[in-house]
């Protein structure tokens, strides 16, 4: 069973030397807050996921989610079982602690491991701390992983080996979507085409322009001018 941390425990921890944080050392430690909230939304609520900022032993957790795993907040103490793991890994050139297992205060078993975040001079900083409670009836944790009866977007991803093959796989999908759709007018098929390869973030690609433009048969010239209409909001304007 993990501990919470006891300033007097400090003896063999001169590995951490409270060295006083910059803003560079928050900043980096701030990065992995939306870390540990889309691991949690990942994985599920029966994982617990624990940012720690070393700067202050007693009250190390930042950033917690789930944490009616071990009764753990915000401000919560640094444990002595993560302190171990920071002592395997600082010496190491891991980053990333062994696989253990453990028992949180309520008796519960879990699965843990302990990531090591380290500032530009590669001292550690703090430390991410990702527990699965494994006393969770299996058919909860499957339905993590099973998507909803009624997703609330159809999402298709391209898994493109180039970006050039993004744009293309993206751009022969939508020509045949916009194909499809008997709503959109025949004069106004390539405007609808690019409004909506606009809409997904195409045009954020260097030449994606260019690439839209030859598919089409258009110049990019009208490319742009489509793109200006919509940012300006004119979602109408006219087929070239």
């Amino acid at each position: 069973m993990s501990n919470p941390f006891n300033p007097g425990d400090l003896t063999d921890i001169d590995l951490l030397e409270q060295h006083p944080f910059d803003q560079t050392d928050y900043d980096i430690l701030k990065s992995y807050e939306a870390v540990v909230d889309g691991l949690a939304m990942l994985i599920g609520s029966h994982c617990e996921i624990v940012l720690h900022s070393l700067e202050d032993l007693k009250c190390s957790a930042v950033r917690i989610a789930n944490g009616e795993h071990t009764g753990r907040k915000v401000g919560s103490p640094i444990t002595d079982l993560a302190l171990r793991m920071l002592h395997d890994m600082t010496g190491a050139d891991s980053n990333v602690s062994r696989a253990y297992f453990t028992r949180a205060k309520s008796g519960v078993l879990m699965k843990s491991v302990t990531i090591a975040i380290r500032n530009r001079q590669q001292r550690v900083i703090g430390l991410l701390c990702i527990n699965m409670n494994l006393d969770v009836p299996f058919s909860q944790i499957m339905s993590t992983f099973m998507p909803p009866e009624t997703p609330d977007v159809a999402s298709q991803v391209n898994f493109a080996s180039s970006v050039e093959d993004l744009v293309t796989q993206t751009l022969e999908f939508t020509i045949e979507e916009v194909s499809a759709d008997r709503n959109v007018a025949n004069n106004m098929k390539n405007r609808q085409i690019v409004l909506n390869l606009y809409e997904k973030g195409i045009f954020d690609i260097k030449d994606a322009i260019n690439q839209v433009a030859d598919r089409l048969n258009i110049s990019k010239h009208t490319v742009y001018l489509y793109i200006r209409q919509f940012k300006s909001g004119d979602m109408q304007g006219q087929e070239r």
